[in-house]
């Protein structure tokens, strides 16, 4: 329904009137009232002609208002909106059209119940009253960690002002953790921050999954003293956190925060944003703008040295120690210096990366080298910043700890100038060498895991095309594929998989058709069910696909060629022997088929073909279950049922994702609210 935006009295009046008769509830909501709910006041209808005077949480046997009021949404959004709200066995549709009067806001609520002639029949109506009920809770859940997603921050929290705090959250080494133990450990450390900072918050706060390993705090009405506070606590008790199952694994974070009381929170956000960016340059630091000045004249003070020099860290408990090494290098380095372990460790955190080596004391009080080489291991300092391990002690068992602890070097007192100088210098610059390499070794991989995605996104396309398909089937069998892997991984290491594996497998899998091309456009569109002769013929396109990729004699040996060979012979085996074109029974089928086969069969089953109709979900998961499709591996049988809750939001998230028009949903509870993106 269109409408303008600005209206007078007397044709609200008239507007009212009409829809009554369409309508057994009509109200106008002030605007204004609605915007300072916070403060306790349900917006009371006006006085317009208005008969049925009424709260609408009374009308839904509620006993204090919607958590997500629509008529609030439209005020805010200057739109109309509309939602379904279930009311026990009932189901309400609920207008709110947005209109200003006499520069005024104000909102028409138009309500009535659905009569069963709109919903069919009574199946149909409980199993929409099904799908409803707590449908926006998922919608604005992150799958992974329980907390709300980013979805819920863009469409609910971005625009809403007051005095609130604002922090924005970033793991440290995150993407170290997914590349060296594996994603499986990335999403344990992602949830192993998540309760410790819900063990930290109030009721009241809001946890926000911002990005990968990002997350967005709101903290409403608190003090900026017990904000900086706060952040301090849940920091260090981060800190004080290993991985669940992973005690050699500790956490850190890097934290931004800011308070406000006028502006906007997503106009806060990008405040807080920038002070996480400095806090990060450190690590495991807390960064809030009543602490800035301090940070500003220290980050100033280094700034000052000439960038040319590097900085070296000597930590030594002996002065005297530390006065020579100064002298021997001071002319080529700028020095820093730390008296014990503990002020060793303060300044790694302190300068992070801007330290470009540390000549370390082995025995000292209190924390000695190897305690320090010890927490630089965990926190992987030790990569990034080289070690030389600088003793009076000589002995083989003292140099083998050391070297076993990643030091780069072991120089033994007294010390020639000359030497000091060259080894310092020679470890910091194979150091940088080694460092650019790794940079250039994962560029060329990053693009050619590139270049491989693009051209098996081009031919899975061209398959697709040419079966009268969009690509989303092929976006699909990933993503089911890579849920199954990832679930088979956690329940077993039978089939020594690795997470490269399941990304090869994942991305091998929109090959699994590319035999069609082979096949007559006649068979593969053909409406109705295939005869036997057709049948026949479209069972080759395994053998096709598998041919085509056994040509191919120079890629032979590339990892992802050998998967996509597998995918394509065998993705129609059945483990009870049933399957073609070979017959092959259990674990003889390759896992990676396998995985593939239960993901095509499902997509297949929900999806419309020109052959058949869709099928709900819920009934595809239960005629793979009882076998109605062929058998697969019990295993990943109960892979599926431990993931078809999930299974229709990934799908769902991708498609969003994919769409030039994101779906716009609003709601709360058990309200499913459309925006109906109509122009005001």
């Amino acid at each position: 329904m269109n409408q303008e935006v600005s209206i007078t009295k007397e044709q609200v009046q008239k507007e009212m009137k009409y829809f009554r008769r369409l309508f057994p509830i009509v109200r106008l909501l002030d605007g204004e009232r609605l915007l300072r709910r916070n403060d306790g006041m349900e917006a009371e209808p006006v006085e317009i002609d208005a008969p049925e005077i009424c709260h609408c949480y009374d009308l839904w046997k509620y006993s204090a208002p919607c958590k997500h009021c629509i008529a609030l949404e439209a005020v805010r959004s200057r739109k109309e909106k509309c939602k379904l709200e279930i009311v026990g066995n009932d189901i309400y549709q609920v207008i709110a059209r947005y209109l200003e009067m006499n520069g005024k806001p104000y909102v028409m609520e138009l309500v009535h119940r659905l009569d069963e002639d709109a919903l069919t029949d009574l199946e149909e109506k409980q199993y929409l009253i099904e799908q409803l009920t707590g449908y926006n809770e998922k919608l604005y859940r992150d799958v992974l960690t329980g907390v709300l997603n980013r979805r819920y921050y863009e469409e609910k929290i971005k625009n809403m002002r007051g005095p609130v705090g604002i922090a924005m959250m970033d793991l440290d080494n995150f993407k170290y953790y997914n590349d060296s133990y594996g994603h499986n450990v990335g999403d344990l450390a992602l949830n192993s921050a998540v309760k410790v900072i819900l063990s930290h918050i109030r009721k009241t706060d809001v946890l926000i999954r911002y990005g990968g390993d990002e997350f967005l705090l709101i903290l409403p009405g608190i003090r900026k003293d017990a904000f900086d506070k706060k952040l301090n606590q849940i920091q260090k008790q981060l800190h004080q956190t290993t991985v669940e199952g992973y005690p050699g694994i500790s956490l850190s974070v890097s934290i931004g925060g800011v308070t406000t009381v006028e502006e906007t929170v997503g106009t806060a956000l990008e405040r807080a944003d920038r002070l996480m960016y400095q806090a990060k340059k450190h690590r495991n630091q807390v960064v809030t703008e009543s602490s800035t000045e301090g940070i500003r004249q220290e980050v100033g003070e280094r700034l000052e040295r000439d960038r040319s020099r590097e900085l070296v860290l000597i930590v030594d408990d002996a002065e005297i120690n530390r006065e020579i090494l100064f002298e021997m290098l001071k002319d080529r380095f700028d020095i820093i210096e730390a008296s014990s372990g503990e002020e060793c460790l303060e300044l790694l955190h302190q300068y992070g990366t801007e330290i470009s080596i540390v000549l370390l004391d082995f025995i000292m009080s209190g924390i000695d080298g190897l305690g320090v080489l010890n927490v630089m291991n965990k926190e992987h300092l030790i990569e990034d910043i080289p070690v030389i391990m600088i003793s009076s002690e000589d002995s083989a068992l003292h140099i083998r700890q050391a070297y076993e602890m990643g030091v780069s070097d072991y120089i033994s007192r007294p010390f020639d100038t000359n030497v000091v100088r060259q080894r310092v210098y020679n470890t910091i610059k194979l150091y940088a060498k080694q460092r650019k390499l790794i940079d250039l070794v994962a560029g060329q991989m990053q693009e050619k895991e590139k270049n491989n995605q693009i051209m098996v996104n081009i031919l899975s396309h061209i398959v697709e095309c040419r079966n009268g398909e969009s690509g989303q089937h092929v976006r699909n069998i990933g993503i089911l594929t890579k849920l199954l892997l990832k679930k088979l991984m956690q329940k077993t290491d039978r089939y020594q998989m690795t997470w490269g594996d399941l990304n090869r497998i994942a991305l091998a899998s929109a090959l699994h058709d590319i035999g069609k091309i082979g096949i007559e456009e006649a068979i593969l569109n053909k409406p109705g069910k295939l005869m036997q002769e057709e049948y026949e013929k479209m069972k080759k396109h395994t053998v096709i696909g598998w041919s085509m990729l056994q040509n191919l004699k120079q890629y032979q040996e590339e990892p992802l060629v050998r998967i996509a060979e597998q995918i394509c012979r065998w993705h129609h085996e059945r483990y009870d022997g049933k399957g073609y074109p070979d017959g092959l029974k259990g674990d003889e089928i390759p896992i990676s088929a396998q995985v593939v086969s239960l993901a095509d069969v499902y997509d297949a089953l929900t999806n419309e073909r020109v052959y058949k109709k869709a099928i709900p979900h819920e009934k595809a998961i239960e005629m793979i279950v009882t076998g109605e499709c062929g058998q697969f591996n019990p295993m990943l049988i109960e892979c599926l049922l431990e993931i078809k809750e999930d299974i229709p939001i990934q799908l769902m998230n991708a498609e969003y994702r994919n769409s030039w028009t994101p779906l716009d949903v609003w709601g709360g509870g058990n309200a499913l609210m459309t925006s109906l993106k109509t122009e005001g």
